[in-house]
């Protein structure tokens, strides 16, 4: 965005940009008509209902000014005044009535918009690549579903229906002084620019501070977020303290912001209440002298004290209301700029759709590279090739930051490669359908979280139709039936918050199962077992073999007889491909970096 010139003119154009910054904020809040589309006709039925309420409420005052002249001067009979009060009391009970309906069908109709708003804006989230989960950080996205959508759903459900009220009363008020008494409309009017203009001010300054105040206590739960997601991790490094600080460090941030705000508010409270009782004092005694001089009654005095301080509620109102608006303007442009961001569903539209074959595919890369969008100088991967038939077992070896569990995720489709090509059975996988390519896909991760259900909902993950026979063989194949049957609650065993209750090789077991189930005819295993003690490893191992059998298989390796049982070896290092070949090729190598390799894992861990 270009810089903002500043000239001697500044000052005449400020309004012309603000008012261009209200036209793009009214633009961008365009995105929820369509959410608001379904139900236009409650929101025409609560909007008529509003009008009729906010009329019956501005008879009032005239009404209870008739009552007192005809009291005080004697013209009324006990039955006409008490004809009058009927009828007040008539108003009071339909309007009663009234704003029951209204309230309750506006806010039922506001949930509903909000529950398809957070459920569209939800699926948009799932559907970001991973590139846009690198450039956001959970707490703030967790913001925008839920304190911006509820700022959101309280601007639909009261604030906007409150302001339409509010122009209704103040427009109203004003047509019924008039009629009353020009004179006196006149005099009130006369007050009132000033007391608009320092309305106008202080509502600004207090939206713009409750804004820091908003974006200080969503940077303080992003603290919170990181902490509870890594709170194993802060408890090995004693490290309650520190996040305990910064948390605490954000919230004086946000109290100062809110203090500040605070100030600005008590000054306009203090303002009102001196500026509109004030000018009620300047009202009454002008009238006070009208009545003097026969010019009104003093029931019209009286109805016009009530219309004043009708219009003056309104006017005190619409600083509040119009901070907000520009809340809830903040928050719809937040959304917006969320939902405007391109889904993996946008990149890959329009594809080709994909069928894997039975029994694997081939796999090329054709001088694949690749850096990380957001380090885009670091090279990760530099011009990668290799064939693998379908069917054959790769195992990817390296040391780390080779760039190993990189090319695991652009198998995945995670990122597209900035130069090269992958292909599928021949075919480009920039040109494939993702959601066709990722169906024939099943990975294991080092690091495995599960989901926070039952085991069963997890081996099920990615194959929602299974049946429960299907997913005990599945777990039986993986080695994982023993354990779980050892559960009194067996398959039905809630794991907790990612997987929490199970243990690291129970995890990768009920993966390794969840894989089975998912039969994909290629399988990523990215150092499934390098996390796990001797006995896991050989129970998961017996799980990984049953799961390769028959299927293209890449496997970031680390343990011997996985890599002795592979039909090509890639070996990675600062994402060059240095060595690549069959196990016995590579092994013929004098010097080789593989055969290094090989005997270095020997000698440390003993034969595979």
């Amino acid at each position: 965005m270009a810089r903002p010139r500043f000239n001697s003119n500044h000052q005449t154009e400020a309004p012309v940009r603000m008012s261009r910054i209200r036209g793009e904020q009214i633009r961008q809040a365009h995105w929820l008509w369509p959410f608001l589309a379904p139900y236009r006709r409650d929101i025409f039925l609560g909007s008529m209902l509003l009008v009729l309420g906010t009329g019956l409420s501005l008879s009032i005052p005239w009404l209870m000014g008739q009552m007192i002249d005809r009291a005080m001067g004697g013209s009324g009979s006990g039955e006409a005044l008490g004809q009058i009060a009927m009828v007040l009391g008539a108003i009071l009970a339909v309007q009663a009535g009234i704003s029951f309906v209204r309230i309750r069908l506006v806010i039922t109709m506001a949930e509903k918009v909000l529950a398809d708003v957070r459920d569209h804006t939800f699926r948009h989230l799932v559907q970001m690549p991973m590139v846009f989960y690198m450039r956001h950080r959970v707490g703030e996205l967790q913001s925008r579903l839920s304190a911006d959508l509820s700022q959101i759903q309280d601007t639909v459900s009261s604030t906007l229906m409150e302001w339409l009220r509010q122009i209704l009363v103040l427009i109203g008020g004003l047509l019924m002084l008039l009629w009353i008494s020009w004179k006196l409309t006149l005099f009130l009017l006369a007050i009132l620019p000033l007391l608009i203009l320092i309305a106008v001010v202080f509502g600004r300054k207090i939206r713009r501070l409750a804004g820091n105040a908003q974006d200080e206590l969503a940077k303080a739960q992003v603290v919170v977020e990181e902490t509870l997601q890594n709170i194993s991790m802060v408890k090995v490094y004693t490290g309650e303290s520190l996040q305990g600080d910064q948390y605490r460090r954000g919230l004086s941030a946000t109290v100062d912001q809110v203090i500040k705000a605070a100030q600005y508010r008590g000054a306009f409270a203090a303002f009102i209440v001196f500026g509109l009782f004030g000018s009620v004092v300047l009202v009454l005694w002008y009238g006070a002298s009208l009545v003097q001089a026969g010019g009104m009654s003093v029931g019209a005095l009286s109805g016009f004290v009530l219309y004043s301080t009708f219009v003056g509620g309104a006017m005190g109102s619409f600083a509040e209301l119009y901070g907000q608006v520009q809340k809830a303007f903040g928050a719809t442009e937040r959304v917006h700029d969320l939902l405007q961001e391109s889904s993996e569903g946008v990149w890959w539209e329009g594809k080709a759709p994909f069928q894997w074959p039975q029994g694997g595919a081939s796999l090329q890369l054709q001088d694949l590279s690749f850096a990380y969008p957001t380090r885009p100088e670091m090279q990760v991967l530099s011009k990668v090739n290799l064939s693998l038939n379908a069917g054959e077992r790769l195992a990817v070896i390296g040391p780390s930051g080779a760039g190993k569990s990189t090319l695991v995720s652009l198998l995945l489709g995670f990122y597209a490669p900035d130069h090269g090509s992958i292909l599928v059975q021949g075919v480009d996988l920039r040109s494939l359908c993702l959601s066709d390519y990722r169906q024939g896909i099943a990975v294991v991760p080092q690091d495995l979280m599960l989901f926070g259900g039952s085991i069963a909902e997890n081996i099920a993950y990615g194959s929602p139709h299974a049946t429960l026979a299907q997913i005990r063989e599945a777990a039986s194949q993986a080695h994982a039936l023993d354990f779980i049957e050892s559960f009194p609650a067996g398959l039905d065993t809630v794991v907790g918050e990612r997987g929490i209750q199970l243990s690291g090789g129970q995890r990768q077991r009920v993966a390794i199962a969840r894989a089975i189930l998912r039969n994909p005819s290629l399988l990523l295993l990215d150092e499934a077992t390098s996390a796990l003690d001797t006995d896991s490893e050989k129970a998961v191992q017996l799980g990984l073999d049953s799961l390769m059998k028959g299927r293209t298989t890449v496997v970031v390796a680390h343990r011997l007889s996985t890599v002795r049982d592979a039909d090509q070896i890639m070996f990675l290092d600062k994402g060059v491909v240095q060595e690549f070949g069959t196990p016995a090729q590579l092994m013929a190598v004098s010097g080789g970096r593989y055969r290094t390799w090989l005997e270095d894992q020997a000698r440390v861990h003993g034969p595979g």
